[in-house]
């Protein structure tokens, strides 16, 4: 089979396609031919050391695709089987190893594209409006790049709660997209503590979920009402340096950066917020847009694309 690898870390240049055997399932392992897999901001980070992993690494993390077979110790899967994973590396090639605990069935109406498109970023959106920043009927957030495929569904699931969304994001087009995606307001960057001002009534948000990192953490902090919550999910721009933690208090502000691992860290717990996106995904509630594919060979072509901010949805590989 063939599959995306790096040796070293560094930009797109250290991607190269490679064959290898064909993985055979180990105890407790799914052999999955992969269809679909998706491309994310946690492969870059994994690619440019930014999180450590041993090397040479594989790469991609979450897919779709078929059962093709699977160890003498697993149960309830059935050769043929849809099935969609998040968490597993080695997920940008033509076979996958899965372990069973991590796959989740793919219902009749969702397609094998719609969920590699949405499972991680969709999932996330899952915790982040849940868990980290409960949303409710009424509440006002700022959601920093709500173009892009994190963004809207943050965009859309914050808007099916009740809340109220100040988007950013950086051009007429990308702004076009948030409001579809229900913002009230969809600003510039520079724009986004005016448009909170004037949302709130001077009060400030009641929480920001932002992704873009070095770039908006300053913005971000300022635009909280007091008692509010910043949600630091990712670090599109870089990381953001070093601060006081004293300057919380000036707001008596809650600052947390959650992952998905420790969202989805039981068997339950993923399938029950799977299950919850997947008939968000059937409903219409959010959409899974796939705004570009790419095949194995064309890997860094597409991580190019997210990493310049070319990007208004999911981008996915297709072996």
């Amino acid at each position: 089979m063939r599959a995306v690898v790096f040796g070293e870390y560094g930009d797109g240049s250290v991607l190269h396609v490679e064959d290898r055997p064909d993985p055979r399932p180990g105890p407790g392992e799914v052999l999955v031919l992969v269809q679909a897999s998706g491309v994310n901001f946690i492969d870059v980070y994994q690619r440019t050391g930014a999180y450590q992993v041993p090397l040479p690494a594989p790469l991609g993390t979450e897919g779709a695709g078929t059962v093709l077979s699977f160890a003498d110790d697993v149960r309830g899967l059935a050769p043929g089987d849809r099935v969609a994973w998040t968490g597993v590396p080695g997920s940008h090639a033509e076979q996958a190893l899965v372990p069973a605990e991590r796959l989740v069935p793919v219902p009749e109406d969702v397609s094998t594209e719609q969920a590699a498109a949405v499972l991680l970023q969709g999932m996330t959106a899952h915790y982040l409006t849940h868990d980290s920043y409960a949303v409710r009927p009424g509440c006002a957030v700022l959601v920093h790049a709500a173009a892009g495929g994190m963004g809207r569904l943050v965009t859309r699931i914050v808007t099916h709660l009740g809340g109220r969304v100040v988007a950013t994001a950086s051009t007429p087009e990308k702004r076009d997209l948030a409001t579809a995606a229900g913002a009230v307001r969809a600003v510039p960057y520079e724009d986004a503590l005016a448009a909170v001002r004037e949302v709130t009534g001077g009060i400030g948000v009641d929480a920001v979920y932002d992704g873009v990192g070095k770039d908006t953490f300053e913005t971000s902090l300022q635009a909280l009402r007091p008692r509010g919550t910043l949600v630091l999910f990712g670090s599109a721009s870089g990381k953001v340096p070093p601060f006081d933690p004293l300057r919380l208090m000036t707001g008596s502000y809650f600052l947390t950066r959650p992952t998905l691992g420790h969202f989805t860290a039981s068997r339950p717990e993923l399938l029950e917020r799977a299950e919850t996106l997947f008939g968000w995904v059937a409903d219409g509630i959010v959409d899974a847009a796939v705004t570009g594919r790419y095949p194995l060979d064309a890997v860094a072509d597409a991580y190019a694309a997210l990493e310049g901010r070319r990007t208004t949805g999911k981008l996915l590989i297709i072996p």
